[in-house]
């Protein structure tokens, strides 16, 4: 039986630090590093990156759309790129938040999480707003695979609060509520649940939401966007020992020198150690 996503992730937390640093490799970025915004500029980009950090960070997390914007070739430097860096030791997380109904949501479910797919990743970012139980195709497939899914539950961007601060019959919000059926999906997983939510990193104190799901917290926003590794307890309280805070452009900024690469991510990754409790 395949290890489930959520011991495979707490393990390489603990052994590696929780930094996961996004590719993204979205047109401005390729021309500050030198490169066309081009298929060959793509592969460049995505193959420095993976060959630079693949050995040091605990999760990669690609960006689909900036693949699928150059058609059947940028997918297929997607797929190699995840394969190439799940080989080097690293875990992918497909940041392709799809969220449909039905026989199309099971059909993005295995495009992703089928154990078989060339794009088979370790965990895929997913949207609920179709309702939780659209899910339940990725759900069930996860779990087969023993891969993992992060729900969009509390975003950073000031769009996301219509839907996720709305508030139900039962006067518990949207947000909350995902985050309570995360919660109960990971009932009793050890040592941590494969099923997580999105949380940014840059919305100031959170402690009127209960983050403890059980499962991994991936949290945006560290970087370019304004937050940093010393805002994570204040953001996360007592769940911070389960926070994966994303970083992108502040690390990918400094490409395509493979060092500077690397010297950026170990800044930001010995910034979070410094942020979280001891103990």
């Amino acid at each position: 039986m395949t290890e489930p996503f959520g011991a495979r992730l707490r393990r390489a937390m603990d052994e590696r630090g929780p930094l996961c640093v996004g590719i993204d490799p979205h047109a401005s970025l390729l021309t500050e590093w030198g490169l066309n915004d081009d298929v060959a500029g793509l592969e460049r980009f995505s193959r420095t990156v993976v060959e630079a950090l693949s050995d040091r960070v605990a999760v990669f997390k690609p960006q689909s759309a900036f693949f699928e914007r150059f058609g059947s070739r940028g997918v297929a430097v997607l797929e190699k790129t995840v394969q190439e860096a799940r080989a080097a030791g690293a875990l992918v997380l497909m940041d392709a938040k799809r969220g449909d109904i039905g026989s199309t949501m099971a059909a993005y479910a295995e495009a992703f999480l089928r154990k078989d797919s060339p794009l088979f990743s370790d965990a895929l970012t997913v949207s609920p707003y179709l309702g939780y139980g659209s899910l339940s195709p990725a759900v069930v497939l996860a779990r087969e695979s023993g891969a993992g899914l992060f729900v969009l539950a509390l975003t950073s961007n000031p769009e996301g609060g219509e839907v996720q601060h709305a508030v139900r019959a039962d006067g518990r919000n949207v947000g909350a509520t995902m985050l309570a059926h995360l919660a109960a999906e990971n009932t009793g997983e050890v040592p941590l649940g494969s099923f997580g939510a999105v949380v940014g990193a840059t919305l100031g104190d959170l402690s009127s939401y209960d983050l403890d799901i059980n499962g991994p917290l991936l949290a945006p926003g560290v970087g370019a966007q304004g937050a940093t590794p010393a805002d994570l307890p204040g953001v996360f309280g007592a769940a911070i020992r389960n926070v994966v805070p994303n970083v992108s452009r502040g690390v990918l900024r400094h490409g395509p020198d493979v060092s500077a690469l690397r010297a950026s991510a170990e800044r930001f990754a010995d910034e979070i150690r410094s942020a979280l409790p001891t103990g």
